[in-house]
């Protein structure tokens, strides 16, 4: 008899083949694990790349919304490399480790039920060997036992055979018929012993192993429809986040204004000049008539009169030496956002005396400011930017000024912690040598003394004020000793003006103020509010009328 193999079987075979399936899906989620991951990768190297560096934010065209919005654009496609990542790691985690852990079980489950199948199998097979054995036992001993009686018979009948030969020979037929019986009844106690295993097997064992292979087949059809379905909803879970991503990137284009940028280009590198005078008619027939044009409150009309003492050289407007790149123009203040316009630097120090000043310090002494309220101990300005308009040069003056203070402050804390170190070394001399840090506090003491040091020896500021003193002294009773005037037109706001520097105030499109002092060159105008509060706005934001 040939029996099945098990292998051969269709619920061996499709449980295998099911398996298989898994693995491959698994497989096929894994590489595209790696797709999302890479391309996480380049995107987050791609928003490196093009994501302004520390230092840089600080150039001029950072301050245009057109530059802003390229920087949001940047870091919403950082913030997408991020859902991207999550996917990939979602995927990971909840398909491939997970459905990688449950086909395991799967295939330990199936295989103790294939050999359960493989130990029925068995023991039928040898039963059936048994039976076999008692069958062919059987018919031996049969067939000995009718050539046993065939001979008794023939020695019966045989003349020649004495009595005893006769007894014999039906005692041996005799035997090999009890033999033979004996074997019948065994083959026929086998032939039941198989039958009823036999309808065990195929009517119980058998089917309660394919009933539990085919449980098992479909929970893992159904694990798999559910790794289906996650690998939709991965992506799904997270299409709200890349939603606003993308939303941010269209408010990031949206929140481009032409208009404010080109304002803020002109406050960047606007000169501060007035415009000059009409030149008269010199009539050399009639002798030499050089009165130059005056149209406003003793302030020189032209570039020349405001170079100074570089009035012999010509000044021209789009001339490559008058030609200012824009990293030297870095503005004072931050530009407000949501300002068509940025408006003018703070009137703080935009008043009309501030050109002559300029002129009247680069005549003098080089520039010591630290700010127009406090002028002792300045730090040293190596440089004074007499080159550059008076506009310019206040604001380049300003960014020197804090540069050097930010490095002051830094040698007053090194010196503080070097201080404190010492008295630890002194408490614990264990811990180190208090000598050590000698030459290190020398330092930077010398440090902070050049800071402090006046740039050209000049007398501390004990002894008798110089004229650039005077001046600022001058420019601190104009700011301080400021008397309520009467309001001489008024002013509609064109546009919103936060009002974030020292000395302006805020103001909304369309509200009314007082004006209180015009502009008087620097783009700058003074108002005021009914309940009283005082500052200075944008010329550029509003409409004036003055009374007549």
């Amino acid at each position: 008899r040939t029996w099945p193999n098990l292998s051969g079987i269709p619920f061996h075979n499709h449980t295998q083949s099911g398996l298989e399936l898994v693995e491959k899906y698994v497989k096929f989620v894994k590489e595209r694990t790696e797709i999302e991951q890479n391309y996480a990768k380049q995107l987050r190297n791609l928003s490196k790349k093009y994501n302004l560096k520390r230092s840089s934010k600080d150039e001029p065209e950072c301050r245009l919304s057109s530059y802003q919005s390229f920087l949001d654009i940047v870091n919403e496609m950082n913030d997408y490399a991020g859902q991207r990542e999550l996917i990939a790691e979602n995927l990971m985690m909840n398909i491939c480790i997970d459905l990688t852990k449950y086909l395991q079980e799967l295939k330990q489950e199936r295989k103790t039920y294939l050999m359960e199948a493989k130990k029925a199998q068995q023991s039928l097979e040898s039963t059936y060997k048994q039976l076999d054995n008692s069958k062919k036992r059987f018919e031996r001993e049969w067939r000995e036992a009718e050539r046993a009686a065939q001979y008794a018979e023939k020695t019966d009948q045989d003349i020649n055979a004495t009595k005893a030969d006769v007894e014999k020979a039906k005692q041996q037929a005799h035997m090999r018929a009890h033999v033979a019986e004996e074997c019948k009844n065994d083959y026929a106690a086998q032939l039941q012993k198989y039958n009823k295993e036999q309808n065990q097997f195929y009517f119980n064992d058998m089917p309660l192993i394919f009933n539990k292979l085919q449980d098992l087949d479909e929970r893992r059809v159904q694990k798999l429809a559910q790794g289906y379905i996650l690998f939709s909803d991965t992506e799904k879970h997270v299409m709200p986040i890349i939603g606003k991503c993308l939303e941010g990137i269209t408010k990031a284009g949206t929140n481009v204004n032409e208009k404010n940028d080109s304002m803020v280009v002109i406050e960047q590198n606007k000169s501060g000049f007035e415009r000059p005078g009409d030149l008269e008619f010199e009539d050399y027939s009639q002798g030499i008539n050089r009165a130059s044009s005056d149209s406003s409150l003793g302030t020189p009309k032209g570039p020349m009169d405001l170079l100074g003492k570089n009035r012999s050289k010509n000044f021209w407007l789009f001339s490559k030496k008058s030609k200012l790149s824009s990293s030297t123009l870095t503005p004072f203040s931050t530009p407000p956002a949501p300002s068509p316009a940025n408006g003018p630097p703070s009137p703080k120090f935009g008043r009309d005396p501030l050109s002559y000043c300029l002129k009247e310090i680069n005549k003098t002494v080089k520039p010591r400011i630290s700010s127009f309220r406090t002028l002792r101990r300045s730090p040293t300005v190596t440089e004074d930017f007499a080159h550059l308009p008076p506009e310019q040069r206040r604001k380049r003056l300003q960014q020197k000024l804090e540069e050097i203070c930010k490095e002051l402050q830094k040698e007053v804390d090194q010196s503080e912690a070097l201080g404190k170190m010492k008295d630890v070394y002194e408490k614990n001399p264990q811990m180190g040598d208090p000598a050590s840090l000698a030459s290190q506090i020398n330092q930077t003491s010398q440090n902070i003394e050049r800071l402090r040091a006046d740039p050209d020896g000049a007398h501390s500021d004990e002894s008798t004020p110089d004229a650039s003193q005077a001046i600022y002294a001058e420019f601190d009773d104009d700011f301080e000793d400021e008397e309520v005037t009467a309001p001489i037109g008024k002013c509609t706001a064109m546009y919103n003006f936060p009002g974030a520097s020292e000395g302006t105030i805020s103001m909304q499109e369309g509200e009314v103020l007082a004006v209180v002092e015009e502009d008087k060159g620097d783009g700058w105008t003074r108002v005021r509010r009914n309940n009283g509060d005082e500052g200075y706005i944008p010329t550029s934001y509003v409409t004036i009328n003055l009374n007549k």
